[in-house]
């Protein structure tokens, strides 16, 4: 028999799978975090300069702004009807690809479709909007041809439905992606035990589906809310400058030297994403049902 290895070289082995890792995390995205982190308690001299220090200055002006308020809840309406309408979509086109598609090289073959308009940017992505969304864009004209509006509808682009548009567009698939790969582990027999008990489709999707998929739709959207509460160019550009968010307003601040209360924004916005994050976690056991 073999002697066991020792817990110093099992220790060791350890941090050296783990090295290549903390190599890319600590300058990449833990240091970057600290310096803002740090940033956010100096004082400034108004002309780009920081003063090292301890100041909770920038916090208590972000807080006690009453335009700080007005962009958290603009960018929780975006998060929230982004989220609404990716799930929505996601789910059902996940559903569809996994238990309506019997031939599975079919049903991965349409799934990799899904990631085709992906393979461009997403600036690309987004301006392909104003075509059809303009006062002249197929989506006006046609509506003009059939008779269903009198005038071009000025609301489509330039305004917030412009922004949840886009962002669905981009989004979408960051949802499809998880819930298809949770639906894709339901056992089909556990399907065939309730049609055979007699339940709906309703029933079956309500009970059996949507439980065995919470991991998928936890993962999608932790990526959905984090990459809209993270963004600020899909707002500025959409909206064509009538709306913003809360990453548009430390933008701002960088563009006008003011680093300590951008980095206490920074901050703030990553505390409440942690916190969303979170409460998202606390539902559902994601290492548990990917290992299930």
């Amino acid at each position: 028999m073999q002697p066991s290895p020792s817990p110093s070289r099992s220790n060791l082995a350890g941090w050296l799978y783990v090295s290549p890792l903390v190599l890319v995390l600590v300058p990449f995205f833990v240091a970057p975090i600290l310096v803002v982190l740090a940033a956010s308690f100096f004082a400034t001299d108004g002309f780009g300069g920081l003063t090292p220090g301890f100041t909770l200055a920038s916090y208590v002006e972000v807080l006690h702004s009453a335009l700080t308020l007005k962009l958290y809840l603009a960018t929780i309406k975006f998060t929230v009807l982004t989220w609404v309408f990716t799930l929505i979509i996601g789910f059902f086109v996940a559903y569809f690809l996994v238990f309506h598609v019997r031939n599975q090289l079919l049903a991965i073959g349409l799934f990799l479709l899904c990631t085709v308009p992906f393979w461009t940017s997403n600036i690309i992505r987004m301006i392909s909007w104003i075509p059809l969304l303009g006062k002249e864009g197929l989506i006006n004209q046609a509506l003009l041809a059939m008779g269903v509006v009198r005038q071009p509808l000025e609301v489509l682009l330039f305004s917030d439905l412009a922004v949840v548009i886009a962002y669905v567009h981009q989004l979408t698939i960051f949802m499809i992606v998880p819930i298809f790969n949770s639906m894709a582990r339901i056992d089909r027999k556990l399907i065939e035990a309730a049609i055979d008990a007699g339940a709906s489709r309703f029933d079956i999707m309500r009970l059996i589906v949507v439980p065995m998929s919470k991991s998928g739709i936890a993962l999608g959207t932790i990526f959905v809310v984090s990459i809209v509460m993270g963004d600020f160019f899909v707002v500025k550009v959409m909206s064509g400058g009538g709306s913003a968010s809360v990453v548009s307003a430390f933008y701002e601040d960088v563009g006008v030297l003011q680093y300590p209360t951008a980095a206490a924004s920074a901050v703030l916005l990553t505390l409440v994403l942690v916190a969303i994050v979170s409460l998202i976690l606390r539902t559902v056991d994601i290492r548990q049902e990917i290992t299930r």
